[in-house]
Order: C-alpha cells, then structure tokens, then sequence
C-alpha cells in the first residue's frame, strides 16, 4: 500500500467514517463473524500488504491450491452433488437412491445407522429402538446386495459415512461390485473412516486409538493395490464444527487428525506419494458467508504447505486438499423451518465460491425429521440452481482479490497454525485427544456462541428474533415405521440360518488370528463377509482381541 492509500485511508477514517458513525452509531460496539473473529468496518490493501500473489496465492491446480485445486475448476464439470440419505430398510434406502438418481443427483452418499456404525448387529440388545432410526440398517453383505440394486456401480460415485466399521463397509461394498461384474479397481467412491475425530466429537468409537489407526492404514494399503479409485479416508472437520467448533478450530483439528494419519501410515511403511492423493476432506459450511468462504482457501494452502514441506511429498496431487462439504445441521430451526431453505442456500453458495469439489445439502425439515422426498428435491435443486442458473461456476476463484477474503483467509491460517503447534507440542493429534484438549477448546467456544444466541448479540431469526406464534409444520413428516426394525431383525436371522455355518466361522477364527499378528485385517474381513458374516460377528471378532475404548 503506497504512502497516498495510506494517507488517504486515514482521511475517510477521520474525516468521513467516524464523524458519521458518532452522528448515526452503528449496530452494535463490536462486530465479529461466527467464530468470534473481529470485523473491520473496511479492508483495504494495508490489510493485505504482506501477501504475495505468486506464493501464497498463486494459480488453481498449481501449488498452493489457495485457489482451487484443479486448472479449470467448475468450468470444466460441476461439483459432485451428493445427497446424504439413508433410513429404515437396505430396500427402503435403495428406493430413495434411485429417486434421487432420477431427479439428477451425481454421487451417493450413505448413511447408516447407529448400530450399524457401533458394531452391532440389528438383533443385538444394544440395537433395539435404534434400528433404521438415523440412517439405514446393514447386518450383511444381503443388505448391501439390496441397497444397491439396479444401481450401477461402475457409473456412480458412492460415499460412506462410516468410520470405526468401515474396513467392512468397504467389503461389502466391493464384494457387491464383484457380483454386478465390477472390478474392485474400477469402483469409485470414498469412506469416512475417520476414527480420530469420533474421539474428538462424535463417539461412534468401538477400538482404543492405536488398534483403529491399524485398521485405517490397512484399509491405505489395500487400496493401494486393488481400489485405486476409492479414497480411502475423509478426514472430518464436518462433525467437530456441527460440536461448536470455530471455523479455525474447524481447520486445525481436521488437518492435526490428518497429519496423525498420514505419520501413521509412513510408520507403517507405506511411501506418502502412494497415498496421499486418495486423502479426502469433508466439511462443515456455515452461515458466515465470508468467513466460511476463506475457511476453504485457507484450508487448502495450509495442508499444500504440510504436505510438501513436512511430509517431504513429491507428486503435486500429494499436496491437494480435496473435500466434500455439507451445510450446517446445527444452524438448521425447528422454528419457521421454511427459513432452512435460505439458510441452506447460502450456505451452499459459500462452499461452492470455497472451491468445493462434492457438496450435500441439508433439507428444510432435518430440525424435525428425517427429510422427506419433497425437501430432498428442494435441497438438491438449490444446487442445480447455483450451477445453471447464478453464474458463480463460470469464473475460478471469483473472489480472489478482495480485501477481506484475503484477510480472513490470512487469519484463518495463521490461527489454524498455532493450534497445530499446539497440538505438536502436546505429541500430536492422538495424545491431544487422550488428554482432552479438542474437546475442551470446542466446548468453550461452543458455550460463547450459545450465550451469544442468548443474550440476542447472535442473531438466530426465528429464535432469538422475528418470533411468531408457531403453528405446525405445513408439509409432511417422514416417520421410519417400527415394524421396519422387526423386519430387520427377522432378515439378519434369516441370513444366517442359510448361510455355510462352518466357513463362516473358520474365517472369523482367522480374523481373530490375523488380529494378534501384524498381516493386513483387509483380505480376511473381505472373506468373511463374502460368507455372510454379520457386520456384528467381524466386530466382535476384532473385539476380542483389540478390546473397546473407554474414555477418561
């Protein structure tokens, strides 16, 4: 900024801004985005003085990726659009898939349901009630047959939210593949598998840390050699903000969780250009448009910057951030829901001005319920929308250059750094879990954002203002029927009264044998759900030797 910008920034300070901020005062004494990170009334290029275009910006698909990570980003296809959905019944789910499919969607996103994701079988007493409740069901590789029934696999993108049992998601996933004629090196798709963060955040643990980072670097090298097109990871700051993270907190504890995996798997021995390009990121977007915008562009120049420079990584694709995105669940009001629709449009609007590469959409009514067909359609339109109709897909980056993004990208940055080195200097991202500081740092910031909502400092419109007497929900509810668990419970037992009882145990007895030595845990869970083990009967194998996680 040259001596004359100065000068005359000061001057509209002086003479302009603050005579017309003591005649008409603004809003508020002090504002601050989401995160609680102070806004300035103007930025200016003194904001930016210290940014080189070349090395901190640079260009999209070139080192350090602040700009995108591929040359012609959405000009050249749109970003994937993935609908999350999964309810009820492998059967029920399936016909939402197709539905979704049919109306244009471009990837699948699963999800499942919480004995599915702890473990356990839907005849298991730890089950009951839960069963089909906040995703869909799957005991065995019969589900999954049923889930993805006249669905190709070889034409579509699946993603998997599953973490501590998605070594056997995988399984049935690629043993389904095999039985529709699809070779497990041409399968396309990504697993959360992202244990650390379920530590942080979640609680959808089953294993202590170090028998999970196993099991995570065994799925990296399986892939490596027969699912090459999978990503075998996305590492999750989606759940550690939807606790009450900060949008840099959000950055920090994500990446630390990846530099653990990725320490992890080198330990291993595995070479980091081998894997590293099949990393994959989900998170959060949430209301503060520019905040979050920044978030991403700051996200991405930070792992670039880790990548080469700590993991001494040589392929550029090694050093690329790439990452799903999915609207805040946590800024979603059962009060005047209808309002969700804009809430989730400009929350969608952010993530694709971030650069995002896959997005999902909250529905209008995921306050109340599981989300019906109607909303579903009005979420991913809402996507459509922004990418046929707003023009935002046709420029690169579109906001590069301004001030403030700039600015905020900076500062997003640097304090994602200093929680890294904090992190560090605690012995990493596992040690920091064990000794409880994400969770503090989360719950802290969570607890000034809910005062802030309740002092009326945050604006939540239909919460904290513009109140009306509240009348029912016009549209209709999605309810999973009871009878639906019943039924699952009668379909696993089913599966394994006709099943080969004897290979079904002789595999799981070589599982639990595989699990006291050192051998990859992959090719033998392959093998025992192509026999119809239960997901329950390969956790409980892993059980038996691995334990269970017990937090302090």
């Amino acid at each position: 900024m040259s001596s004359k910008d100065k000068e005359e920034n000061e001057r509209w300070l002086k003479d302009t801004y603050r005579p017309a901020v003591e005649k008409r005062p603004e809003r508020k004494d002090k504002f601050t985005t989401i995160s609680g990170q102070e806004v300035k009334p103007l930025y200016t290029p003194a904001d930016v003085q210290d940014l080189d275009y070349t090395t901190d910006l640079g260009f999209p698909g070139e080192y350090p990726f602040t700009r995108g990570v591929r040359p012609s980003m959405y000009r050249g296809q749109f970003w994937t659009m993935r609908q999350y959905a999964g309810f009820g019944t492998a059967q029920e789910s399936n016909l939402r898939y197709r539905y979704l499919l049919d109306q244009g969607q471009t990837g699948l996103s699963v999800a499942f349901d919480l004995p599915t994701q702890m473990g356990y079988d839907s005849d298991h007493p730890m089950a009951e009630g839960e069963v089909g409740r906040v995703g869909v069901a799957i005991d065995s590789l019969d589900d999954v047959e049923t889930l993805f029934d006249q669905i190709p696999l070889d034409k579509v993108s699946t993603s998997m939210t599953i973490n501590s049992t998605a070594s056997t998601l995988l399984s049935f996933y690629a043993e389904v593949g095999a039985k529709q004629g699809v070779a497990s090196a041409k399968l396309r798709g990504t697993i959360q598998n992202d244990v650390l963060k379920e530590y942080i955040a979640r609680g959808t643990y089953i294993f202590p840390p170090a028998p999970s980072m196993r099991i995570i670097t065994d799925i990296f090298a399986y892939c490596i050699d027969q699912m090459p097109q999978f990503n075998t990871i996305s590492i999750s700051g989606y759940h550690i903000r939807e606790a009450g993270s900060t949008a840099a907190q959000e950055v920090a504890f994500t990446l630390a969780d990846g530099i653990a995996y990725v320490q992890a798997a080198i330990e291993s021995g595995l070479d980091v250009d081998l894997f590293a390009s099949r990393l994959s990121f989900f998170f959060n977007v949430h209301n503060d448009f520019l905040e979050e915008v920044a978030k991403f562009r700051a996200a991405r120049r930070l792992w670039a910057g880790i990548m080469r420079d700590r993991f001494a990584a040589k392929n550029p694709d090694s050093w690329m951030l790439r990452f799903h995105t999915q609207t805040a669940g946590c800024s979603l009001t059962a009060q005047q829901p209808e309002n969700n629709v804009v809430r989730v449009a400009i929350q969608a609007l952010a993530a694709v001005l971030g650069g995002t590469q896959s997005l999902h959409t909250n529905s209008r009514d995921e306050a109340l319920a599981l989300p019906t067909e109607a909303s579903v359609r009005i979420a991913l339109r809402t996507q459509q929308i922004i990418a046929g109709e707003s023009g935002v897909a046709s420029t690169i980056d579109p906001l590069a250059g301004s001030y403030a993004i700039e600015a905020l990208t900076g500062s997003i940055e640097a304090q994602a750094r200093e929680y890294i080195e904090r992190i560090d200097r605690l012995g990493g991202a596992v040690k920091a879990i064990e000794a409880g500081f994400q969770a503090k740092e989360i719950e802290e910031a969570a607890y000034r954002y809910q005062m802030e909502i309740e002092s009326g400092d945050q604006i939540v419109v239909g919460v904290n203002s513009f109140i009306v007497e509240e009348e029912e929900f016009a549209g209709e509810l999605l309810k999973v029927d009871p009878e639906l668990e019943r039924a699952q419970v009668q379909r696993v037992q089913a599966v394994r009264s006709r099943r080969n009882q004897t290979e079904v145990d002789d595999r799981l007895r070589a599982l639990v044998d595989a699990a006291k030595g050192a051998d990859n845990l992959m090719p033998i869970i392959r093998e025992s759900v192509s026999a119809y083990a239960t997901l329950g009967e390969v956790s409980d194998s892993l059980r038996k030797v691995f334990g269970v996680h017990k937090p302090q």
